[in-house]
């Protein structure tokens, strides 16, 4: 029979116990916040990993050279992705009446024009307005003058930002292309002992299949926005269409910020090449809608095992907490949850068996 003195004892260990489990939880969310910076950053390089690995693995195993070396094949990717940008930027440079360093030096005067009201006499031109419309509408855009200046200064630091993380997030991305699977076995090595190195294994290959299939629905949304996009541009009389919705297909990748650029920039050369810009920034409208309510979760839940109404309510609560970076990373951050929470907390006894195989993710 246990004395008190012995139950006290073991009611303390207890106590301190629960009390370090939880400021060590602590730590780490205080931990995870002061990085979120760079945690953000690793995660977008680890998804880039998986977007361009599909055609790393291509190249290896065509390859009649270097195929047991990677390095030389995560080269001619980025090479591809590279030269496939040039002959983007070239296409709308040939077209340009302007070199890019003009249109670079316009911007300024441009923004200025509009955070004065300028722009409302150069609309009135266009759309036949009386002067006094045109004067109405800038003393309009002059009343909110200071926000349209913060706008825009807050836009330029954040393109900066961008700027700064699209060059850091290929660099990253190419250690984990080149040396991915032997940082995925120091990682299980590290966190796991002889009992459960096995099931942290299996776990690993989970997250990795999961991973792979989210990155199979951004491309699969993608190619969907390229057909619709050039479909009906070809329907509108638009230029380039082929171009425009390569563009539109691209920035499909990068959530809100994409759309919204594809948006602009299909919309501005309609109305330049005097085509129906007003009717395509209709259609473009109806079908982002279709897409962030219908569309995009539905593939997102058919890839990921996710339910539609699950998914919508994942990437609108990411949103209302990380913005941007939160609708892209919530999707993928409840798949892996899921994963954890059935392979560790829910069927730790499912054996290696279960986990999907390598040639089904190849």
């Amino acid at each position: 029979m246990p004395t008190p003195d012995s139950s006290m004892e073991s009611l303390a260990r207890r106590t301190a116990t629960v009390l370090f489990t939880v400021l060590a939880f602590v730590v780490a969310l205080a931990i995870v916040y002061i990085a979120r910076s760079v945690i953000v950053l690793f995660a977008f390089a680890i998804l880039f990993a998986y977007l361009i690995n599909p055609v790393v693995r291509l190249l290896q195993r065509h390859s009649l050279l270097f195929r047991n070396l990677k390095g030389p094949h995560v080269a001619e990717a980025y090479l591809a992705c590279l030269i496939l940008i040039v002959v983007i930027l070239h296409g709308f440079a040939v077209r340009s009446s302007r070199r890019p360093s003009e249109v670079l030096g316009a911007i300024p005067a441009a923004i200025e024009r509009v955070s004065s009201g300028e722009i409302a006499f150069d609309l009135g031109k266009n759309f036949g307005w009386s002067d006094d419309k045109s004067g109405r509408v800038r003393a309009a855009i002059q009343k909110h003058g200071p926000g349209i200046s913060s706008f825009f200064a807050n836009v330029e630091r954040r393109g900066f930002q961008v700027a700064g993380a699209f060059i850091v997030i290929p660099i990253l991305a190419i250690f984990f292309l080149s040396d991915g699977e032997n940082l995925a076995n120091e990682v299980i090595g590290l966190v796991s002992t002889k009992e459960t190195h096995e099931n942290i294994r299996v776990l690993a290959v989970e997250l990795d299949f999961t991973l792979q299939r989210y990155i199979r629905a951004k491309v699969i949304l993608a190619t969907l926005s390229f057909c619709y996009c050039t479909l009906t541009m070809l329907l509108l009389g638009f230029p380039e269409p082929f171009l425009l919705g390569m563009i539109a297909g691209v920035l499909e990748f990068i959530p809100m910020a994409g759309w919204m650029l594809s948006f602009v920039t299909i919309s501005t050369v309609g109305f330049l090449s005097h085509s129906h810009w007003i009717w395509m920034m209709g259609v473009l409208a109806v079908w982002r809608l279709c897409m962030d309510y219908g569309i995009s979760p539905r593939v997102m839940g058919h890839e990921l095992e996710l339910h539609p109404v699950v998914a919508l309510f994942t990437m609108m609560t990411g949103g209302a907490i990380g913005g941007i970076v939160g609708i892209y990373l919530s999707i993928p951050l409840v798949a892996a949850l899921r994963v954890v929470w059935r392979r560790i907390i829910a069927h730790p006894h499912v054996a290696a068996t279960a986990a999907p195989s390598s040639e089904s993710q190849s």
